[in-house]
């Protein structure tokens, strides 16, 4: 009998070590992600000079005036840490839980996104990322079980995409500059719509301005299956943006909440986010 038990406990053991190496290799390649994007291939001009964006829709040349100072440094590559809560659960029942994350966004090419999700013996953590043509979601239970895995397909990627074009309207403003790729309409007085052009993908991300161009929010049409169905289809999503610091000349947020089916009555912000730590690159 003892020797069936010692048999289970080893099968238990290997299987342990077996999901644990998973993580780790998981692990290993958001490491080798994040820094493949901190190196620079972003052509930008050295400095911000307000004569880039003259030609612009007022509301968009309204942003750009908060966005970044006369002067400032370009760059669109940003780091963050972020706390704040996650939703696990539905509008109804939202289970919040604590949230701890680290992000590096570098559009048009990605961003990863480490996070910790709960404590004590319900601790989810993983990563969600895309760079270049490859984009996943993998998040794991005690380092051990995997709860959510999913990426390596052209809708996972285009999804992705999207993320990082929305992001970028508020965390890497300089990429949003006009250039070949970038196109600025004004669809009000006080809402902007930015069109990135990348590859084979085409994203647009709306920004509604305050009277000093403060962003107020971003929506965008994005390729998502958060939805009951789990159909993948082009549905609204953003969110509002509060807290603007200043940080190496940008002005940026320091508080973010976001979800699905923004402006409709389905929405509700199942990411809220409070930044502990910007650093521009």
């Amino acid at each position: 009998m003892k020797w069936i038990v010692g048999l289970l406990l080893l099968a238990v053991a290997t299987a342990a070590c077996l999901q644990y190496g998973r993580w780790s290799a998981d692990r290993a390649e958001a490491e080798r992600a994040w820094a493949s994007l901190l190196r620079p291939t972003m052509p930008l001009p050295e400095r911000f000079d307000p004569a880039m964006v003259a030609s612009l829709p007022e509301p968009a040349r309204r942003y750009f005036g908060h966005a970044i100072q006369p002067g400032t440094r370009l760059s669109a590559v940003v780091e963050i840490h972020m706390e704040g809560v996650l939703s696990l659960g539905s509008k109804e029942d939202p289970k919040y839980q604590a949230m701890s994350a680290d992000q590096v966004l570098a559009p048009p090419h990605g961003l990863v996104w480490r996070v910790r999700v709960g404590q004590g013996l319900t601790q989810v953590e993983g990563s969600d990322g895309m760079v270049a043509d490859r984009s996943w979601t993998r998040f794991w239970l005690l380092r051990l079980i995997p709860v959510a895995r999913a990426g390596g397909d052209p809708d996972h990627l285009r999804s992705s995409f999207g993320r990082v074009v929305a992001e970028a309207a508020f965390w890497a403003p300089a990429f949003l500059l006009p250039r070949p790729g970038v196109e600025w309409t004004a669809l009000d007085a006080d809402t902007a719509r930015a069109t990135v052009t990348h590859g084979v993908w085409r994203q647009a991300v709306d920004i509604r301005v305050g009277p000093d161009g403060q962003p107020l929010w971003v929506s965008l049409p994005r390729w998502s299956n958060a939805n009951p169905e789990q159909v993948f289809r082009v549905q609204p999503f953003g969110g509002g943006l509060s807290d603007f610091r200043e940080v190496s000349g940008y002005r940026l947020p320091f508080r973010v909440d976001g979800g699905n089916l923004f402006g409709t009555p389905q929405y509700f912000p199942f990411y809220r986010a409070r930044v502990v730590g910007i650093r521009v690159r």
